[in-house]
């Protein structure tokens, strides 16, 4: 097992063991503040994640890149990119053009932490045409972060989506 896993593994371990029920922000809209936080962590790495999707909206690669860890480990579609740098030379321009192009409403969050490790889970609603097709996809998201020198920095997500149900 490399390096990367051991620690990936240990991260989520540590956040399954260590993660009170009770420390969770529900937001219902992208703008909305958290609300039900007890501590300030979930809410900071939160605003890490909130900052992150704000940079890839605006086209701003090279911000959305600097709250990656060097490190970072990225799956989306059944793939994966394990790290920054391979994130930014593969889906990085191609997600902030997507992002800037359509609409995402952020319709339900939780997360929690612990220490120096916290996680953000969110689901949305993205809706829009893009490409020359319309597009309504159910969206769900993972991110892991670790603070380190005092910032939160996003090292692992998980990215999944489906098709919305038709209206009947």
């Amino acid at each position: 097992m490399n390096l990367t896993a051991r620690c990936n593994g240990l991260i989520l371990g540590a956040l399954l063991l260590a993660t009170p029920a009770g420390a969770s922000a529900h937001s219902e809209s992208h703008h909305a503040p958290a609300t039900g936080a007890p501590a300030a962590a979930p809410v900071d790495a939160a605003t890490v994640v909130d900052n992150f999707h704000a940079a890839l909206t605006s086209g701003d690669t090279a911000r959305a890149a600097e709250m990656l860890s060097e490190a970072v480990l990225i799956f989306e579609g059944g793939g994966a990119e394990r790290s920054r740098s391979e994130y930014a030379a593969s889906h990085l321009a191609a997600d902030a053009t997507f992002a800037k192009a359509l609409p995402s409403e952020l319709t339900r969050r939780t997360g929690g932490a612990s220490a120096d490790i916290a996680w953000v889970a969110s689901e949305g609603r993205t809706r829009g045409r893009y490409k020359d097709r319309d597009v309504d996809q159910i969206t769900t998201e993972t991110m892991i972060l670790r603070k380190t020198a005092g910032a939160w920095r996003i090292v692992h997500v998980h990215w999944s989506s489906r098709a919305a149900a038709a209206k009947r």
